[in-house]
């Protein structure tokens, strides 16, 4: 009898022991395909990267060569280091440098970004804590107006703004912002406040907070990243407008940096695409020390607003 349990006993740990080592061969497997799918993914992740990236090393290295050399070598340094790109680009062929086109630039930015912060996350506010008579059909507006580009809208903006006489000003681009004309904006802000719980603001109230009170003092601190998302897609997208100057400013001195690098493309001359180079180098400098500086509360912007790829 003994005999009999010693043998089942023997058995089951047999039989134990070769399903743990299945589980054992099993697990290892499931680990080698992981570190596989994952060598694998960051293999094609990097040589995305590096077709993203080619482009902006090559712009960074053409700049510090010679107008003959950038046609003629297709590598990343130059031969020898040039500086009279930059040198004599700053300078520009009118009677202003680029340090005027880089102030008129951060004279339409910075403003502009301002209110577009302010007024899309009050218009924001309302449509997503607030009930209303009409509701619905303003957010369907709204949304509507996504789908509009901007260029259907250019002729008759045009011609309001001529009426009120806001021609070769910086008007037209600046005070559009203050009435939350941005739907991305508004629609992402909207999509961030409703992933807020209500219990502050309600305990709030209670407190004897007002609406105002409310915004200001509980949602605008919770609301940090995505006013900063707002704010750095709004800065990057006014740096880079060329349509909207082109059509509203017509004196040379008020002319933005976008401007300022067309008009170094004369076409009665040789193109100097060291110096155009050199100062597309510059313009970028901005754009990438904003996304630097607020990478982080961006990240967080994005993927809390529910707008993720």
């Amino acid at each position: 009898m003994k005999a009999k349990e010693t043998k089942q006993k023997q058995e089951t740990t047999q039989v134990n022991n070769a399903i743990l080592e299945n589980d054992l061969i099993l697990r290892k497997r499931r680990v080698r395909r992981t570190k596989i799918n994952e060598g694998i993914r960051y293999a094609i992740l990097a040589i995305v990267g590096l077709f993203m990236l080619y482009p902006l090393v090559w712009l960074v290295g053409a700049s510090f060569k010679s107008n003959a050399e950038i046609f003629t070598s297709i590598g990343f340094l130059p031969s020898e280091f040039d500086f009279s790109g930059y040198v004599r680009g700053w300078k520009t062929s009118t009677e202003y440098t680029f340090t005027t086109y880089f102030i008129n630039t951060f004279k339409i930015v910075i403003p502009k970004v301002i209110l577009t912060v302010i007024s899309t996350t009050v218009t924001a506010y309302g449509f997503a804590r607030f009930k209303f008579a009409g509701k619905k059909y303003l957010f369907s507006i709204l949304i509507a107006t996504l789908l509009l580009p901007n260029v259907v809208l250019r002729i008759p903006q045009y011609l309001m703004f001529r009426e009120f006489n806001w021609l070769d000003t910086y008007k037209p681009l600046i005070v559009p912002a203050a009435f939350a004309v941005d739907a991305f904006f508004v629609f992402m802000m909207i999509q961030f406040m409703k992933g807020i719980p209500k219990d502050l603001e309600e305990a709030a109230v209670i407190d004897g907070c007002n609406s105002l009170q409310v915004l200001l003092y509980i949602l605008i601190p919770i609301l940090k990243p995505a006013m900063i998302s707002v704010a750095l897609f709004q800065f990057m997208w006014t740096m880079n407008d060329f349509l909207g100057p082109l059509i509203y400013l017509s004196s040379v001195k008020k002319y933005p940096v976008s401007i300022a690098l067309k008009m170094s493309m004369d076409a009665s001359a040789l193109v100097q695409w060291n110096q155009i180079i050199a100062m597309s180098v510059i313009v970028l400098i901005p754009s990438l020390v904003v996304f630097f500086i607020a990478q982080k509360h961006f990240v967080d912007g994005i993927t809390t607003s529910g707008l993720k790829g």
